[in-house]
């Protein structure tokens, strides 16, 4: 089958594996063929017809997914996405790059545009978004008891203990030995991040 012959589709908060399986099941239960499917975007066989464009949407908003149409709000959650797929899912990003220019590289965007467009559009900045999506896996981590602190340092990119629990506290009130204490009631679904 040729290019042609499917249909991209972006979906908002598609940020988990879990994610991809109940878009997947939902949509094969209305009888669409799924050619490929990853975070945040479904390849779907053929071309839908309005009415079916119309029952993917309210297929994908039951289990609280959203088609996203405008080019501006893909190119947010694709960044929304890497960022997710970097920090739950280790996506490996060559270390001479930066995460601006990996960003940029990944969006074919530049990150001044990328910058400008997700403050405006989420109403907070892409570097306050990746610092909210780091504390809520070491939250995650935390709950786990699998790693340390220094581990999770190491594994998050953070400089030192210091700088991790330096960044928690001034996010969630909490040192993370304190959060640690309280365990896992301070999380939040990772499509609902915003500033507290």
């Amino acid at each position: 089958m040729n290019k042609a012959d499917t249909t991209q589709i972006a979906v908002k908060n598609m940020v988990c594996s879990r994610c991809i399986r109940v878009v997947k099941e939902d949509l094969e239960k209305h009888g669409f063929v799924i050619e490929s499917i990853s975070l945040g975007q479904v390849i779907l066989s053929g071309t839908p017809s309005e009415e079916a464009v119309a029952t993917i949407k309210k297929t994908l908003e039951a289990s609280g997914f959203e088609m996203i149409e405008g080019s501006q709000q893909k190119l947010i959650e694709l960044v929304k996405t890497s960022i997710i797929q970097h920090i739950y899912m280790k996506k490996e990003k060559p270390d001479h790059l930066n995460f601006s220019d990996f960003l940029a590289l990944e969006t074919g965007t530049s990150y001044s545009n990328l910058s400008r467009l997700f403050s405006t559009t989420e109403g907070l900045t892409i570097e306050k978004y990746i610092i909210l999506q780091k504390i809520e896996r070491v939250k995650e981590l935390l709950v786990y008891g699998e790693q340390n602190l220094s581990e999770i340092a190491f594994d998050l990119g953070y400089s030192s203990v210091a700088h991790l629990s330096g960044q928690f506290k001034k996010v969630t009130g909490l040192s993370p030995t304190g959060f640690k204490q309280l365990i896992a009631p301070r999380r939040q679904p990772l499509d609902k991040l915003t500033e507290e």
